[in-house]
């Protein structure tokens, strides 16, 4: 006995260590991420793909202004070259009359040739005694014609020229540089609307797929409201059918009935999921990802009797679409600036410092190198381009009256577009208005016909045309807060309505 208690008891140490890690082990929470529509789209503004790519636009441009800017400080390089005559440059000097009857004119010029380069032959002279080889006499091929003259050339320089040195260059006066440089923050501000027309059209995404779930959401509802009640009048009809007191074609319509509403639950269901895939790739979250929305889609329809009536003299001033336009009509009004400052002259400061050079040899340590260096202002005046800069001005022109009619034109389709979206939001509360009173009707009859069926005093038919048309009614008062919210943040988006300000 003893020995079997000791067993049961060692036995026993594993079991209650487990369940004692059981009681202790963290309870793991659901990993449902519930959303509201806040949410949504606060997770949209930093996740979604497009947003990301719109603001690292912004960034592009802003380094582009950046750069531009170093078009006004010096342009410093360091250059380098090395040079390897082939044949060398041959200097002629001096000579002798071309006949012997040239007159008092003829010694003259020879008297007036022989004061200048006397000087000039001795330093030469003196330059072949200090630096042997740096200039040796030319012979040229042998002809007819220096065999006879005997005038020969002095090659000039040496085999190998070697160069290095720093080079600097800056701009004093250049209308056109400042004006381009003024284009690249108009370049700048063009790319900040394109990323808010980026967040505006995810806000509406956003909103479009949040309103698709609710409403997908309020859809299952009506359906598995069909589908219970197909199986409460399934029961009733076959206790009936048992007891002998209902048709055989009832209990038969009343099975048909009940297996009709099950695809449309399916359906249903269906149409949950899809959305919610769809909410979960607008806002850039993981497709895998367990997600639900919270609300309702007729909590929304407290806002259709507060909106304000924008009405036909809507402001356009905080339109994507034009504020891009006017951009793009400063772009080219800088671009026109920008040709007619071409006709005007530019002012700029350079500057050298450069090593020189030259050796018969390679030999580094015995060169002689002399410092080059120079400071200097350039002036460049236009004075003909063959009418290039004329037809570049008539370009830019015609370019800004083809943006000015587009202007037009989108103005014109986006009074259209307001339009159509307060016409969809006053049709959905007149829908809704009287599907809402259908459906009180529809309700009250609904109920007074499931009553007389339970007495016997209807049939299953009269049951099943007043639950379609309950059913009905109810989608269209779901319809028409649909059509309603999705009107009006199409409207919010023409008008230009920015998150960020609504909260």
């Amino acid at each position: 006995m003893v020995r079997r208690l000791l067993v049961a008891a060692l036995l026993a140490i594993p079991v209650l260590a487990a369940a004692q890690y059981v009681d202790n082990a963290p309870v793991q929470e659901d990993s449902t991420l519930v959303l509201t529509l806040e949410d949504a789209l606060k997770i949209a503004l930093s996740e979604n793909i497009s947003v990301k790519v719109a603001d690292m636009e912004v960034q592009r441009a802003e380094y582009a202004r950046k750069g531009s800017y170093a078009a006004l400080f010096p342009q410093v390089n360091a250059s380098g070259s090395f040079q390897h005559t082939i044949r060398k440059q041959v200097m002629y000097m001096g000579g002798g009359s071309s006949s012997s009857g040239s007159g008092s004119s003829g010694g003259g010029m020879s008297s007036m040739f022989t004061s200048v380069l006397d000087p000039v032959m001795y330093y030469i002279t003196e330059l072949m005694k200090q630096h042997p080889g740096a200039i040796a006499p030319y012979t040229p091929p042998a002809t007819d014609e220096t065999e006879s003259s005997g005038n020969g050339g002095i090659e000039v320089g040496r085999t190998n020229t070697w160069s290095a040195g720093i080079n600097a260059s800056m701009p004093i006066v250049n209308a056109q540089l400042w004006e381009s440089i003024g284009l690249s923050g108009d370049q700048v501000e063009l790319a900040v609307e394109q990323a808010r027309e980026s967040r505006l059209g995810m806000v509406t995404s956003v909103k479009q797929a949040y309103y698709a779930v609710l409403m997908a959401k309020a859809s299952y509802d009506v359906y598995n409201a069909v589908f219970e009640n197909a199986v409460q009048n399934y029961k009733l009809t076959e206790m009936r059918y048992n007891a002998q007191k209902a048709s055989e074609l009832d209990f038969t319509r009343a099975k048909s009935s009940l297996a009709s509403a099950i695809p449309n639950l399916y359906n249903a269901e269906n149409a949950i999921e899809l959305a919610l895939w769809q909410l979960k790739a607008v806002i850039g979250l993981d497709l895998d990802r367990p997600v639900d929305v919270v609300g309702s889609l007729e909590d929304n329809a407290e806002q259709m009797f507060r909106y304000l009536q924008e009405g036909e003299n809507a402001s356009l001033e905080g339109n994507t679409q034009l504020r891009q336009l006017e951009a793009q009509a400063n772009m080219l009004a800088r671009q026109i600036r920008m040709q007619q400052y071409a006709y005007l002259p530019s002012l700029s400061l350079a500057f050298a410092y450069n090593y020189n050079a030259m050796a018969e040899d390679f030999d580094f340590n015995n060169y002689q190198w002399t410092p080059y260096s120079y400071i200097g202002i350039q002036l460049s005046i236009p004075i003909f381009s063959g009418g290039q800069r004329y037809h570049q001005v008539k370009q830019a022109k015609v370019q800004a009256q083809e943006l000015e009619y587009q202007r037009i034109n989108a103005e014109r389709q986006l009074r259209i577009a307001i339009r159509q979206s307060l016409s969809t939001m006053d049709t959905s509360i007149k829908t809704y208005d009287a599907a809402k009173d259908a459906l009180e009707s529809a309700e009250k009859a609904y109920d007074i016909a499931a009553k007389s069926y339970e007495v016997g005093r209807s049939t299953l038919t009269d049951l099943n045309n007043t639950e379609l048309v309950l059913t009905q009614t109810r989608m269209q008062v779901l319809q028409a807060v649909y059509n309603f919210v999705i009107a009006k943040a199409g409207l919010e988006q023409t008008l230009g309505y920015d998150y960020k300000t609504e909260e």
